[in-house]
């Protein structure tokens, strides 16, 4: 089938016209080699230096500890309820507020860590952490 013919003949032509193809790309190809330099274009600029390092504090650590008898011990030192309680409103004054690690043994009672927690919560403590041993 010729283009501009008034012929009535209907021949079937299955090949693919690509000339619209390579035209499509041949605009695609210069679009893209007038774009690409505009992407990667920059402003250089000389920026000022500073040397200062961000000043972070630490908070404290707490290590609390109980063993199996349910006493229980502030950075190794023997409390009792009384004495836990005003030390643990003390350290919950402190700005930045210091880190509760505690450490029961293996055959503490839990009522007994349940109510130490339950002592830090009441004093102000927030940041509370449990400190466990790996198995060997």
């Amino acid at each position: 089938m010729a283009m501009g013919s008034l012929s009535d003949e209907d021949d079937f032509n299955p090949e693919i016209n690509t000339t619209p193809l390579v035209d499509v790309m041949l605009v695609l190809l210069i679009i893209f080699i007038i774009t690409i330099p505009v992407m990667n274009h920059a402003v250089k600029l000389d920026l000022p230096r500073a040397a200062s390092q961000p000043n972070e504090v630490k908070p404290e650590t707490i290590s609390l500890s109980i063993d199996a008898d349910g006493q229980v011990f502030w950075n190794g030192e023997l409390m009792n309820d009384a004495d836990l309680a005003s030390r643990i409103a003390d350290a919950a004054k402190v700005t930045p507020q210091p880190e509760l690690h505690l450490h029961a043994a293996r055959t503490t009672q839990y009522e007994k860590v349940a109510q130490v927690m339950s002592a830090a919560q009441a004093g102000g403590l927030s940041k509370m952490g449990f400190v466990t041993e790996t198995p060997k």
